[in-house]
Order: C-alpha cells, then sequence, then structure tokens
C-alpha cells in the first residue's frame, strides 16, 4: 500500500503520524508541501487553542477523540516542554455564551464562545496579564476541557516522527497529475519540485488530499473532469504574538516555567473572548491566548475574506487590520505593557455548513475512488487535527474508526 498525502500541515502530519504507527498493512507514506516554508499558514499561525466539547453535534465524537489524543500524546512525548501543551482557563468578557449548537460562527463575525455550552462556576481566577480596570470575567471552562498548544511546535514534533519512521517528505513540491491502472485505481502521482527541475512518479494506491485552504485548487488539478466539487473555501484571519511585562507571572520566571515543574504549581493559561467596536457600525471578537512556557500572548478574530494567493508565503499583511490588533491590546493588556514580535495573516479552510469534510471523495453516485478528503476544519484545525488524523488513516486502511464521522462526509 502506498499512500500520499497532499499537505503537510497540521491534518495532513497527524494524518501521517497514525499512519505510520500502524502494525496493521505495510505502507510507504508519501507527504507532499508546496509552500516554500513549511506550516506558513493555519499550521503555524493560528491560536492553538484545543477544546473537548465545544463542537455541534456532527464534530462532537471527533472532538472527544482528539482532545483526548492531545492530551495522551502530550503525557507520553513532553508536550508542556517541547510543543508548549498545558491545560487552559477559558473565560469571557462581556460576552454571551452560547449553546454548543452554533456551527458558523467565525463566518458570521462573532465569537468562539458561541460553541461553549455553559459556564464553569466563577472564582477569583483573572488573567494576570489583563488590565486591572477590566472587570474579573466569567469562566467558561477551568482546564478540564480546554488546553493550548504551540501550533508550530506541534507541527515540527509530527513531522520529526514521520520523518523517523520513513515517512518521504516532497518539499517544495506539487501534485501534478495522477495515473490509473486498467481498472481505473490510482496507481501515481506525478510530483515536481518547485525549487529545482526534478520530477517524480510516487506510487500511490491511496490519496489524502489534506491541503487547508487549497484543498479544492488540489483536488481540481489532479481531477480535472471530476463532477465532484469541494464546497472548501477560506477565510483570512491577522493575528499579533506579543509578550507582556506581566506574562508570566512575576513569582515565576521562564527559566521557573519549564522543565519538571509540576503542572500544579505552573501559572495557570488562560483564553480570554470578548468584544470590540471598531467603529460605530463596525465590531469583532477579539480572542487572546496566553502560552507557556514561551511566555508569549496571542490575540486575534479579525476575520475577513481576503484573496487566497497562490501560496501562503505570497501573504501581504493589512496593515489596518494590525493597527485594530493592536488598540484591542492596548485596551485589554494595557498600553505600553506588551511588545509585539511577530505580525502574522494566515487562511483557515471553511465550508458553508461549519463544519469540515472528513470521508471520502463521494457523493452520491460520483466518486474517486482511493482518494479521501479531509479539509474545511475553519478555526478548529488545531484542537481536531489528532482525531481527524487518527480517524483518516483508520479509513485508508479499513479499519474501525475510532469515532463516528458519517456527518462529516463530503
Amino acid at each position: 500500500m502506498a499512500t500520499v498525502i497532499v499537505g503537510a500541515g497540521i491534518i495532513g502530519t497527524s494524518t501521517a503520524y497514525y499512519l505510520s504507527q500502524s502494525e496493521t498493512l505495510p505502507s510507504d507514506i508519501h507527504l507532499i508541501e508546496s509552500s516554500p516554508e513549511l506550516f506558513a499558514s493555519a499550521s503555524g499561525y493560528a491560536a492553538g487553542f484545543v477544546a473537548r466539547d465545544w463542537f455541534s453535534p456532527a464534530s462532537a465524537l471527533l472532538g472527544r477523540l482528539s482532545f483526548k489524543l492531545h492530551r495522551s500524546l502530550a503525557k507520553e512525548h513532553d508536550g508542556y516542554n517541547r510543543w508548549g501543551y498545558s491545560p487552559s482557563t477559558a473565560t469571557s468578557l462581556a460576552e454571551t455564551v452560547g449553546d454548543g449548537e452554533e456551527e458558523d460562527w467565525m463566518g458570521a463575525g462573532a465569537s468562539r464562545v458561541k460553541a461553549a455550552k455553559k459556564i464553569a462556576e466563577n472564582d477569583d481566577t483573572k488573567p494576570v496579564w489583563l488590565a486591572p480596570k477590566h472587570g474579573r470575567p466569567d469562566i467558561i471552562d477551568k482546564g478540564d476541557g480546554t488546553a493550548q498548544v504551540d501550533p508550530y511546535k506541534l507541527c515540527q514534533f509530527l513531522l520529526s516522527e514521520c520523518k523517523d519512521r520513513g515517512v518521504k517528505l516532497y518539499h517544495p513540491a506539487k501534485a501534478m497529475n495522477v495515473t490509473k491502472d486498467a481498472n481505473g485505481a490510482l496507481a501515481s502521482i506525478h510530483v515536481q519540485s518547485t525549487r529545482s527541475t526534478e520530477e517524480y512518479d510516487v506510487p500511490c494506491t491511496h490519496l489524502v488530499l489534506a491541503a487547508g485552504a487549497w484543498t479544492r485548487q488540489v483536488f481540481e488539478t489532479l481531477f480535472p473532469t471530476s463532477k465532484l466539487k469541494l464546497p472548501v473555501t477560506s477565510l483570512a484571519g491577522h493575528s499579533l504574538l506579543l509578550r507582556s511585562q506581566h506574562w508570566p507571572p512575576r513569582s515565576t520566571s521562564l527559566t521557573e516555567a519549564v522543565g519538571d515543574v509540576s503542572s500544579h504549581t505552573r501559572p495557570p493559561c488562560h483564553a480570554l473572548f470578548t468584544s470590540e467596536n471598531i467603529n460605530p457600525s463596525a465590531s469583532y471578537s477579539p480572542e487572546l491566548f496566553s502560552r507557556l512556557p514561551s511566555g508569549h500572548i496571542y490575540i486575534a478574530g479579525l476575520n475577513g475574506h481576503y484573496p487566497l494567493p497562490s501560496l501562503p508565503t505570497e501573504r501581504r499583511i493589512d496593515p489596518h487590520a494590525i493597527d485594530t490588533l493592536k488598540r484591542t491590546a492596548d485596551r485589554l493588556l494595557g498600553e505600553g505593557e506588551f511588545e509585539v514580535e511577530r505580525e502574522a495573516l494566515c487562511w483557515r479552510p471553511t465550508t458553508d455548513r461549519g463544519t469540515p469534510i472528513v470521508g471520502p471523495a463521494r457523493r452520491g453516485k460520483e466518486e474517486q475512488k482511493g482518494v479521501w478528503i479531509a479539509s474545511g476544519h475553519g478555526p478548529w484545525g488545531i484542537s481536531l487535527s489528532l482525531g481527524t488524523g487518527l480517524v483518516v488513516s483508520e479509513m485508508v486502511e479499513g479499519r474501525r474508526l475510532s469515532a463516528e464521522v458519517d456527518k462529516l462526509s463530503l
């Protein structure tokens, strides 16, 4: 069995990771990534917020599975030090929490807390980096069902593990076309390096398309005559990575926050959801996330339909969006209380229905045999990544699925 995965972001590397663990069938696994920079879109620039129960019924079981996998992977491989895995207290400042039924809150310009089911009992918990003028926020989750990771470092870990197990990475390279055998089954995929004149015919009996916001374009390139249409679009989001004078707390240095210090003695990470007026007629829903052991605070929530470039490295950051985020940071963290370390723009793959596509490339009588789609996760790509990777690997191998995902089919 030869499996090719187009897209080496968080979904593609998660799929390769679990496929490479399998003892069911011998398999050659190939990852293809066209971007000159690895993890150059949402996989490297997303918030890294992980939740267990913030999903609609269609995604609920996948969400629970993935949260469990995030926790167990971090426990097994020192995730705190290697990719910043930490329980995170989720809080809401002047927001109405939803009932867990909201699927496309991001497309509507609303807050992620619209996906939360309930508020936990309030206590004295307040982010130490939140400016004193702000009151105590509502508690949504005390960290039992919410966590934080650094997505870029998690992707690096997954890819490193894959390479150690013999997964081959073609980077930067583009999947050009597929070849089928006399019976119409996949046989190979033609790959062209974008850095040299090298070309490869890679054996391919199973194909997974996990190219994020570019998945639809990849499918149309490889199957130009197919009547199947992938309803994957994109939504862009700007973000800032900050360094606050108050995070981590002065009583806990970065050195003390790293290593064998018990998780019970570490300062708590927080996720903060709120609302902000851009002008008298427009508003948005900022999201802030504190990270350890890096000591960063990430702020985002300003989304828009910026044109999708051919490659994520061709991004053009909107200075007006960055200025808006900085003003929000001034209000919430305190003017002059932080430094900006990174300005970013990335694209999330979205669907009109607000839930991802996880399953075979099949709709009704139309099908591309041997092809699976794993895309459209919107703002939940990091959270749902490990569960999606495991389930897709089980689909490819024909094994029993660890989570029911029928409602996520194409």
